[in-house]
């Protein structure tokens, strides 16, 4: 019988008396991102919903001892790090995080929700010493304002404020939008929340919950982050599975009784989340997200089989076998020649009364009125999406992450691509085959949208793929490079009508 081996991870924090935030928080997030959390406590708090009652820090040996008790038996792969209340747990943090290799995510706990002064004075100014060995440093607004000294008041100002934080040494800042409601031009409907390293940035908006129990909200973040990234998710994804996560035990927090009456409780994050209402809205400004949505494309039915082809000329050929999609990818051919190539796509399609998706050129299908557009994500930032909407074109949109997926989610296009299924050569791609069960689970999680797969499908896996019950299967090397292609194109027509 094989061992189910899970990845370790620790959480570096303080302990919680009422069993509300804290390492009780970490170690539920933890698990419920299927990762085995090691507890290396640096306080043991006295706290209740009302006050702290007393913060009893544990001192430089006694901290020190517990890191290495775990050094080399149980390593791990990512660290969360709370609450570190005097400047010798502080030396005992920073000592081990000279010679770890791992990614480090820092959870600043510098105050209580009522307002006490959690750490030291002399933790505050020797902080920065800690921040170059960070991953992700994860403030709310009262936190990034005592880091970097600077008034936070407006979008603008988070930005310059969490950039200092990235100018200090910090790779990636992610500042939670929790405590904004000082902050002016924000959405009251929605939490939203900052990334920024140097290579990118953007904003997660996700819906405000009616509830009152919201004990140990950014524990569960830092926390599920560090899980995620333990899973080897790339950071990004990490910080959309931790606000999935969130948004999940918020939605399943339960309250508590007592002689003073129904107390705030806590988060419980579940499992792994999997249900679209826990899903952020990611997008490049902290703007409410534009309520536009592009119309379905299902009007005759399933997308079925999507042969993506290069020419104009490829429409002849299978359009008149039963094919209701197709997409048009030229890449060899500009100006003139490209424009006299979509004509006669959209000529053709119409035609035969069939869905013609042009790739990339999104002018181009407006001006000739296609059917509708298909974008990777690295087009978004170029394409006007108002104008594709306006014009009434559908959007399809690939999809290969759980940051991608965030991002087309706050987009609604018409149909969302999972890709790449299977190893492919049609396009050089950075992204490990989803395989069936990845798609199988990007259904479940957005089940609202027609799916369409596509990679290194051929004519032997399409009944496989064709079992997900996915609306469409894009096709283009077992096509177009096929001997019989029209012989292909009919058998795996059929394939897909009978299941």
């Amino acid at each position: 019988m094989s061992e189910h081996v899970k990845p370790v991870v620790w959480t570096v924090a303080g302990s919680d008396t009422a069993g509300l935030a804290g390492q009780v928080a970490d170690v539920r997030a933890m698990e419920a991102l299927g990762t085995h959390p090691c507890m290396i406590t640096t306080a043991v708090t006295a706290q209740n919903n009302q006050k702290v009652v007393a913060i009893n820090p544990l001192n430089y040996e006694q901290i020190n001892s517990q890191l290495e008790a775990l050094r080399t038996e149980f390593p791990a792969a990512a660290i969360k790090v709370g609450l570190i209340p005097t400047l010798e747990a502080f030396q005992a943090i920073t000592n081990f995080a000279e010679g770890y290799e791992g990614s480090l995510i820092v959870d600043p706990v510098l105050v209580s929700s009522s307002g006490k002064p959690l750490v030291d004075d002399e933790v505050l100014k020797a902080f920065t010493r800690l921040i170059p060995k960070i991953r992700l440093i994860t403030p709310n607004i009262p936190e990034l304002r005592v880091l970097t000294g600077l008034s936070v008041t407006d979008e603008l100002s988070i930005k310059k404020a969490a950039n200092r934080l990235i100018e200090l040494g910090a790779s990636s800042v992610l500042v939670k939008g929790g405590h904004a409601d000082n902050i002016e031009g924000v959405s009251q409907q929605y939490v939203h929340d900052y990334f920024v390293s140097a290579e990118q940035s953007f904003w997660l908006h996700s819906k405000k919950q009616s509830t009152i129990n919201t004990r140990g909200t950014g524990c569960v973040l830092a926390s599920a982050i560090t899980a995620a990234l333990a899973q080897n998710y790339s950071l990004e994804d990490a910080v959309v599975l931790g606000k999935m996560l969130l948004n999940q035990g918020l939605r399943h927090g339960y309250s508590l009784n007592s002689e003073s009456g129904l107390q705030k409780g806590p988060l419980k994050p579940l499992n792994w989340p999997n249900d679209t209402q826990d899903v952020p809205l990611l997008t490049a400004s902290m703007d409410e997200p534009a309520n536009v949505e592009f119309p379905r494309c299902t009007e005759l039915g399933e997308l079925g089989l999507y042969p993506v082809v290069d020419r104009a000329s490829w429409l002849e050929r299978l359009l008149s076998l039963g094919v209701t999609t197709i997409q048009l990818r030229v890449k060899d051919l500009t100006g003139d020649a490209l424009e006299q190539e979509v004509i006669a796509a959209v000529k053709i399609a119409k035609e035969h009364s069939v869905r013609l998706f042009i790739n990339d050129y999104w002018q181009l299908a407006i001006k000739h009125h296609a059917y509708g557009v298909h974008l990777g994500q690295e087009d978004l930032a170029d394409a006007d999406l108002k104008a594709i909407s306006q014009a009434g074109l559908r959007l399809g949109l690939s999809t290969h992450c759980y940051y991608e997926v965030a991002r087309a989610h706050a987009i609604k296009p018409s149909y969302l691509a999972c890709g790449p299924v299977y190893h492919t050569d049609s396009k050089d791609m950075p992204w490990i085959p989803h395989g069936i069960e990845n798609l199988m689970k990007w259904k479940r999680l957005l089940p609202d949208y027609p799916w369409v797969a596509i990679g290194g499908i051929n004519l032997e896996r399409f009944p496989q793929v064709v079992q997900t019950q996915v609306s469409g299967i894009a096709m283009i090397s077992a096509i177009t490079q096929a001997e019989e292609p029209e012989v292909v194109t009919t058998e795996m027509i059929e394939m897909f009508k009978h299941g």
